[in-house]
């Protein structure tokens, strides 16, 4: 005995006509199936998230009005590096990072197809031969021939069925296919967004790489000239072995600043290969003589971050995808209505197999529903819910986040902008105090240790500087990323007041 038990309502006609009482019966139970057919489950309604209504950090931005229907836009052209763009659009085209979430995507997208043909008749085919013994009730039968009870069947079978979708379980199936398809799309954006960020980052923090190894190298000229004049005075007499000591010492520290640059960039441009596509080998970056813009960053308000951010989007569609699930375990309760059509030829022999006397066919309704499962129905309608609530929670969590890094980025970049100018300060007078200590150098007036502490100061303050343009530059992007991408054209040139 099983578990669970099948009722049948089922008609089944042969003959060379179907009766006009079969036929009027079957149209008024799938009319009235189809008329009275309902959606099992809860609609979607979009989940209530804590929604400010400006950013913390808002004052002093240019508000932006993208959405999520208007392009994106290649936003990192925004930095005015035409290199830098060739690279993301190679990324575009070869990131197999992003070559997989498109493979998911395209999965995702298939399995909405197959949700839909679920809508559809299915027919089958079948032609086959079969050969069964049958007892003739008669032992002197039997022994007079040994074959008597042994029949070939020829048979050839044409069958049409088609589930209707009564309580809705097909379409609540479709509709969560269809949002998990949207996730995946989403997911496929975010990832997107997220290797063309990283590419952008690290290819900012080689150029800055490229402007700091510049700036060590021409103050390494320049030591090499002091440790020059240095030795010079000190064959004059004028000056002491522990000068050429202080001066050789600087000179190796900032060598060695500039050899530990070097295998830094190694690391960003191999990296940057990667993401293209490319084995770090076959791939090199020539070093630039300029530094991208620092672009101006417009910011939008947080209800239309909800619109823009992929990841928040596919969160969203994830609730959707898990509401629809709960109306697919509830469907299970009641039963299903299945409209089966079935014809073909049967014979013994093949001479007059496929002929009118032969034919067979037969069709009709089947309600099928399970009376007991031993809560296994009560069970998965418990576990819809709960997976439900989990992507309500995730979906308010990503949100969350979502706000936190845009608020973070935003107070970043000010502060930033603050310590810049503070710091240009800084190294203007360390530039001027250098200048001034070595005439006095120069004159006799100091000893060289003066001048040491002097350039070590300015070189510190000249490595600050760009620094914190590096910094800069990475928390500029990652706040367009953390917005959802760039913009169309005309709010791309809004930016701070």
């Amino acid at each position: 005995m099983t578990d669970s038990t099948n009722a049948h309502a089922s008609v089944l006609w042969r003959g060379r006509l179907l009766p006009r009482f079969g036929m009027k019966l079957l149209a008024v139970m799938i009319g009235g199936a189809l008329l009275s057919a309902c959606a099992i489950g809860p609609d979607y309604k979009r989940p209530e998230v804590v929604e400010p209504a400006q950013f913390k950090q808002a004052q002093g931005w240019r508000q932006a009005t993208p959405s999520d229907s208007l392009a994106r836009g290649a936003w990192w052209e925004l930095y005015g590096d035409r290199q830098l763009n060739e690279l993301v659009e190679r990324l575009n085209n070869s990131n197999q990072t992003v070559a997989q979430a498109e493979a998911r995507f395209r999965q995702a997208q298939a399995q909405v197809r197959s949700a839909r043909g679920a809508f559809f008749p299915s027919v089958d085919l079948s032609v086959g031969k079969t050969r069964a013994s049958q007892g003739t009730g008669s032992s002197s039968a039997s022994l007079s021939s040994s074959s008597s009870g042994i029949r070939d069947t020829l048979n050839a079978q044409l069958g049409v069925s088609w589930e209707a979708d009564v309580w809705g379980k097909l379409r609540r199936g479709l509709e969560a296919n269809e949002a998990t398809a949207e996730a995946s799309s989403a997911d496929l954006a975010a990832m997107r967004l997220s290797q063309q960020s990283e590419l952008v980052q690290d290819y900012l923090q080689l150029r800055v790489m490229d402007e700091q190894t510049r700036l060590l190298q021409a103050t390494l000229d320049t030591y090499q000239r002091s440790l020059k004049m240095t030795e010079n005075q000190y064959r004059a007499g004028v000056s002491d072995k522990a000068a050429i000591a202080q001066a050789q010492t600087q000179l190796k520290s900032t060598q060695a600043s500039l050899i530990d640059l070097i295998w830094q960039r190694a690391q960003l441009e191999n990296a940057i290969a990667v993401l293209i596509g490319e084995a770090p080998a076959n791939f090199s970056l020539a070093v630039s003589k300029s530094i991208p813009t620092l672009p101006q960053v417009p910011v939008s308000v947080p209800s239309q971050l909800l619109e823009r951010r992929p990841d928040i989007a596919s969160a969203e569609r994830s609730v959707i995808a898990a509401n629809a699930n709960i109306g697919v375990a509830k469907a299970a309760y009641y039963p299903d209505l299945t409209l089966s059509l079935a014809g073909g030829y049967s014979s013994s022999t093949y001479a007059d197999w496929i002929s009118l006397p032969n034919r067979f066919w037969s069709v009709g309704p089947k309600l099928a529903m399970t009376l007991f499962d031993g809560g296994q129905r009560s069970a998965e309608v418990d576990r819809t819910v709960a997976a439900y609530d989990e992507t309500v929670a995730k979906y308010r969590q990503t949100v969350l986040d979502g706000f936190r890094e845009v608020e973070n980025y935003m107070v970043q970049l000010k502060v930033l902008e603050d310590e810049a100018v503070v710091s240009n300060e800084a190294l203007e007078s360390a530039r001027e105090s250098l200048r001034l200590t070595e005439n006095q150098y120069k004159a006799g007036l100091i000893a060289y240790l003066d001048v040491v502490t002097v350039q070590a100061t300015a070189l510190s303050n000249e490595r600050t500087v760009l620094t914190l343009l590096q910094t800069r530059l990475v928390a500029s992007v990652q706040l367009i990323a953390a917005l959802g991408g760039g913009w169309d054209g005309h709010t791309s040139a809004e930016g701070k007041d």
